[in-house]
């Protein structure tokens, strides 16, 4: 292993020495680190160490400069003093490292030293502390971060799948590379990033990867530091286990009081009101339910919190709490709720569901709003029969809204008969073969409430397309989409047509 006077820099010793003249030599090789002594000559990769004080304008440092450019040496380290100017402009004419310490010289002669007859110790000594800094008991990521920074002396950060940081900062954050799970470095226009893995059982991604970036002198570490790194990533590792069988006990008791409330027949007995307490769950007020499910496998308590989340990011403050395939969630205000702050409320919960479905394959129903404990089972079971008929529903962005459903919603099991459903074939034949997919579009506008806006944000085309699209089609029909009960029959139509699968 070569070592050249930035390696020798990176050591922890010397963190304190400063770079007086001849930077654009530090990639010089360091074979011998020795006092100096006047009349000696100079060996071809020789540190040179000035033990003894000395003062800024002995002119034997410029001598000194000179022997040691001359002898092909590494460089010069003083005691601390400040060069003078002209000193300094020597050491630079003459490619020679002049480094300033402001400690002992002589420790660092010795850590130098070290360094030299046994490389690995360095990476040895680099583990050890990591080691004893994090300790026997479990800490938190910020912690270890904290501990990886403080060692390396750099920039850290535990970073998700997508490169975004969960604790700490970093500056190269998007070099990280989400892919195998095996330690990456990346070379940085002058330093490096070393990223490793930190894994969960039966994963085959890396929860998360754990960052260091090293720039400048600190970037000489980069080939003892990757055992430092996996030492904090084992750390890491070990809270998020343990974290995670809290999370699934957790998941478990609100699974099972959730399931209490369920199944309630009137008042809530004590015990189970103050379980609801003590879980920070109101059974009192006004509670809107929602069911929100996914249509692949998901780990429904690792990604609790990302719910949660795409909620309060849209101002919607819910209990959130795993249930089957998905999640079971509530909001709840203190009086009911006006028509106009449904609406709004459902409005935001659609955003929420779209953000939810960047990463996940999600549908959402919401029930409406009722009081009391009572209530929150009825608006849970509501918002449970909506999610299960939007699964179905693409033309509707796999959200739907018992309130949005009005007559429809009831008079849905009447639309499944043997007699209704070939009239709606019927009804809706002159629009098969026409080019719009106008079945489809016509769907998703009455599903709508007749929003152009909406339905365009739905199918993912121009309003205008969707304006035209519904004036062929009530000339086709020769309907009036004005009309309440025009709307409704399509409406029914058009739901069966889709139970079905024809259209």
């Amino acid at each position: 292993m070569t070592i050249d006077v930035r390696r020798v820099l990176s050591l922890p010793e010397w963190s304190g020495v400063r770079v007086r003249a001849g930077s654009a030599a530090l990639g010089r090789e360091v074979r011998v680190v020795r006092p100096a002594v006047p009349g000696r000559a100079v060996e071809p990769g020789e540190l040179v160490v000035v033990v003894r004080p000395v003062s800024a304008g002995d002119w034997r440092l410029d001598a000194l400069l000179r022997r040691v450019a001359d002898g092909g040496g590494a460089g010069v380290l003083l005691p601390d003093c400040e060069p003078l100017a002209s000193t300094r402009m020597l050491g630079d004419r003459l490619d020679v490292p002049l480094l300033v310490a402001d400690t002992a010289p002589l420790d660092l002669l010795v850590a130098a030293r070290l360094l030299l007859t046994a490389p690995a110790l360095d990476g040895a000594d680099l583990v050890l502390a990591v080691h004893e800094a994090l300790g026997a008991r479990l800490r938190p990521p910020d912690e270890v971060v904290a501990v990886l920074r403080d060692q390396l002396a750099s920039p850290a950060a535990l970073l998700d799948d997508r490169g975004a940081p969960l604790a700490g900062d970093l500056p190269s954050a998007s070099g990280v590379r989400a892919g195998e799970p095996v330690p990456q470095r990346t070379e940085l226009s002058d330093g490096v990033l070393l990223a490793h893995p930190v894994l969960l059982p039966d994963s085959p991604r890396p929860a998360s990867w754990l960052a260091v970036e090293l720039r400048g002198t600190a970037a000489a570490r980069a080939d003892v530091a990757p055992p430092a790194l996996a030492v904090a990533a084992g750390a890491v590792q070990r809270w998020l286990l343990a974290h995670r069988l809290e999370l699934e006990r957790d998941a478990r008791s609100r699974s099972a009081l959730l399931g209490d409330l369920l199944r309630l027949d009137g008042e809530p007995p004590a015990d189970l009101r103050r379980r609801a307490a003590d879980a920070g769950w109101r059974l009192g007020g006004w509670h809107v339910g929602l069911r929100i499910g996914v249509a692949s496998p998901a780990d429904t308590v690792a990604r609790g919190p990302e719910v949660a989340r795409a909620l309060r990011s849209e101002g919607v403050e819910a209990v959130v709490t795993e249930h089957g395939d998905g999640w079971t969630a509530w909001h709840t205000r203190d009086q009911e709720p006006t028509a106009e702050q449904v609406r709004a409320l459902a409005a935001r919960l659609r955003s929420a569901q779209r953000e939810l479905q960047r990463t996940l394959d999600a549908h959402m129903g919401v029930g409406r709003p009722h009081p009391g404990a009572e209530g929150l089972a009825a608006s849970i079971a509501e918002a449970t029969d909506a999610a299960r008929i939007a699964a179905t529903r693409p033309e509707s962005g796999r959200f739907l809204h018992v309130d949005q459903l009005g007559m429809a919603q009831l008079l849905l099991e009447w639309t499944r008969t043997d007699t209704f459903e070939p009239a709606a074939r019927a009804l809706l034949a002159p629009l098969r073969g026409q080019p719009g997919d106008l079945v489809r579009t016509l769907a998703a506008y009455l599903d709508a409430e007749s929003s152009l806006a909406e339905t365009a944000a739905v199918l993912g085309v121009h309003r205008n397309t969707v304006a035209a699209r519904i004036d062929r089609v009530e000339r086709l029909l020769d309907v009036d989409l004005r009309h309440r009960d025009e709307r409704l029959a399509l409406h029914l139509a058009c739901r069966t047509a889709a139970l079905s699968g024809d259209g």
